[in-house]
């Protein structure tokens, strides 16, 4: 195939470049912003879990403490993090930036936030760690300042700097953190005045117990628990009529189906999602327009759920 010509100034390809040394497989990917969120994405509901880790970030972020938050999965900890940072706005924001888009004003929630969201890598390197938690800070900062002067400018605006407009600083997935990694967030909470979250599965509060330096400096913990049944119903009744499940189906029929649900997920809001997608497969498969508990459990089959 001939060579085509560079269409973007942008371009790595120069003339007459076809660019083929990237088919040698010893390039990897290529760094850059994640693809634009999915429509179909799970919406964060204000929950009572949701409301109780909003108090508990707004506890460390103004006492700049060392806050655990633990849970198991799927009950929705990322989900609450993302939303209190602003991640999605954020991300978006970014990624019209990087694109040579008009990229707006700075998120309003990221302003309100000063919140950095931070995840590592399973196998993060003590020195990807220590370039990544600067990295994250120092870009909120620097998105303060640009909203407050229309520049980015440390030097004459110096309260940028150091990630001084920080206020908090969320770790999720902390359990991926070795030794070292727990002693480097550690050193850096130490060295700069911003509240840290560290979020993980149950037992993270045991592990870090073995870390006094570290676990002296924790000043809150949050356990992150599934949905009450009650909770539950509510937020599926809000699902049946958003996804479009209502349909004709008589109020003893829908309760019936909700009650069945709620006894399979026990309060997972993950495995509720996925379940609720399941039933939408079912029913197009099938031509069907009522979901009846006979859906609700052909649905289950088609999920790995334990016991």
């Amino acid at each position: 195939m001939p060579p085509t010509e560079p269409d973007s100034s942008r371009s790595l390809l120069g003339k007459d470049d076809d660019g083929r040394r990237f088919l040698s497989g010893t390039f990897g990917e290529i760094a850059a912003l994640g693809p634009p969120p999915d429509p179909a994405s799970p919406l964060l509901l204000p929950t009572r879990e949701h409301r109780r880790f909003t108090e508990f970030a707004d506890t460390v972020r103004a006492h700049r403490y060392i806050g655990l938050c633990w849970g198991p999965p799927g009950v929705g900890k990322t989900l609450s993090a993302r939303h209190y940072a602003g991640a999605p706005q954020w991300e978006q924001w970014q990624r019209d930036l990087g694109e040579d888009r008009e990229p707006g004003p700075i998120p309003e929630q990221v302003l309100q936030a000063r919140t950095a969201l931070w995840t590592p890598t399973v196998t993060a390197s003590p020195r990807q760690v220590d370039q990544a938690l600067p990295r994250a800070c120092q870009q909120i900062s620097y998105a303060i300042d640009y909203h407050h002067h229309g520049r980015v400018d440390p030097f004459v605006h110096p309260d940028s700097r150091s990630s001084g407009l920080t206020e908090l600083l969320i770790i999720d997935e902390a359990d991926r953190l070795k030794t070292t990694g727990l002693e480097q967030v550690r050193d850096y909470y130490d060295r700069h005045t911003l509240g840290v979250i560290l979020i993980g599965m149950p037992g993270i509060d045991k592990r870090l117990a073995r870390y006094p330096q570290l676990y002296s400096r924790v000043g809150f913990a949050h356990e992150y628990r599934p949905l009450t049944p009650e909770e539950l119903t509510a937020v599926l009744n809000r699902r049946w009529h958003t996804d479009g499940l209502a349909g004709e189906d008589d109020e003893f029929t829908q309760a019936v189906a909700i009650a069945t649900i709620a006894r399979i997920t026990g309060g997972n809001f993950r495995l509720v999602d996925r379940l609720l997608t399941q039933i939408q497969r079912i029913l197009t498969i099938n031509q069907l327009a009522t979901v009846t508990p006979e859906v609700v459990e052909a649905a289950r089959e088609s999920l790995l759920i334990g016991h």
